[in-house]
């Protein structure tokens, strides 16, 4: 395989780690209220007999910074998205208005916070690991080709540089990233 598309394959690797990253990180509540925050609960729709994500059975908005609005398509499934959400143990505490559902969203303790905060410094750990392991998944063709001979030594180094190059720029977009969402979760609305 050609060096330079292993560290491009490498680069795409890493890129989608972040992407993962950061999806994850729009799911920790921050006290601000966002769709992200329950726009995965999986809604088990009675009528229906089967279950979909919440995204995909309703439109979720947030008219202020403490409320998530939910307006299902279908108004048949409001007890079934408010049965979902109490269910999905997140602290939200979903109630049906009319043909909506409002979820206001409590502000944060000062131990909960913290706690978060851990749980974002474990997700970013798992991100970092994984760039770790791009990292050694790019070097290990690069080190047999240069064992078959079928590239030289001199290139064989500078292309574990390039590989290092990348893996440091994206450890720094991983704590970078880390410390926005540890700025977020710290500060009070």
């Amino acid at each position: 395989m050609d060096p330079e598309e292993i560290i491009m394959e490498a680069e795409d690797q890493m890129d989608k780690v972040i992407a993962h990253m950061n999806h994850e990180f729009s799911t920790l509540h921050t006290g601000k209220a966002a769709p992200s925050m329950v726009d995965s609960i999986m809604v088990f729709i009675n009528s229906y007999g089967s279950s979909s994500k919440l995204r995909d059975i309703s439109a979720i908005t947030t008219p202020d910074a403490r409320t998530i609005q939910i307006q299902p398509w279908d108004r048949n499934t409001l007890k079934d998205i408010e049965k979902a959400i109490q269910a999905a143990n997140i602290g939200l505490n979903p109630s049906i208005q009319g043909t909506v559902i409002r979820v206001p969203v409590p502000e944060l303790s000062g131990e909960r916070r913290k706690e978060l905060a851990k749980v974002a410094n474990n997700m970013a750990e798992q991100a970092r690991v994984a760039v770790r392991r791009c990292r050694h998944e790019a070097l290990e063709p690069l080190k047999k080709a240069q064992k078959a001979s079928e590239i030289s030594e001199d290139d064989l180094k500078r292309h574990e540089k390039t590989v290092q190059d990348l893996h440091d720029k994206y450890i720094e977009r991983v704590n970078s990233a880390l410390a926005n969402k540890e700025k977020d979760l710290t500060t009070v609305v």
